[in-house]
């Protein structure tokens, strides 16, 4: 079964060792029973014994449908799983000296990536001696950020690490509309 394969730390029906238990469970009021009827009880309603409680006493049972109970818990585990978001940091390239058209189809993409809930990193890498036009290429970095100021904020200024300049943009939180 595959509901017994996965368990959350419970016992239940006979795996509860103690002699008498709390039963609780829908429809009636908590009464203290011998396990065996309180067991009794459960399966006369075609339910489980689940122990919830064990360091009480004496331990707290419910009586409820165990398949369905781990059933709803997956279930609202996969629902957090799936409303949680990462965040991603994607990459796009510029030339230091790179042309207008060239600039706002980049610029058309980063726009995308920070509408959907991404950083994006624009990088400048310099090759053999263009490395001298590094303020040409901080120029870009800043156009480039300048343009998307109205969705996106500059989370690390134009930075050169060896042979690449780059930034980081990241989403802003309260856009306004």
């Amino acid at each position: 079964m595959g509901a017994q394969e996965e368990k959350f730390n419970y016992r239940i029906n006979e795996e509860i060792t103690a002699r008498e238990v709390r039963v609780v469970g829908d429809g009636f009021e908590p009464l203290i029973l011998p396990i065996d009827k309180a067991l009794a009880l459960a399966y006369e309603k075609n339910l489980d014994l689940v122990e919830i409680s064990p360091q009480a006493n004496p331990p707290v049972c419910r009586i409820m449908d165990y398949s369905k109970f781990l059933f709803e818990r997956r279930k609202k585990e996969k629902e957090i799983k799936a409303k949680t978001f990462q965040m991603v940091v994607k990459v796009i390239r510029l030339g230091f000296n790179i042309d207008e058209h060239d600039f706002n189809f980049k610029l058309k993409h980063a726009q995308r990536f920070i509408e959907e809930g991404n950083k994006v990193k624009v990088e400048i890498i310099y090759r053999g001696r263009t490395i001298v036009y590094k303020e040409q290429g901080e120029v870009q970095l800043l156009k480039f950020a300048d343009a998307l100021s109205e969705i996106a904020k500059v989370e690390q200024l134009p930075k050169l690490q060896g042979n690449v300049m780059s930034m980081i943009l990241a989403p802003k939180i309260n856009k306004k509309k």
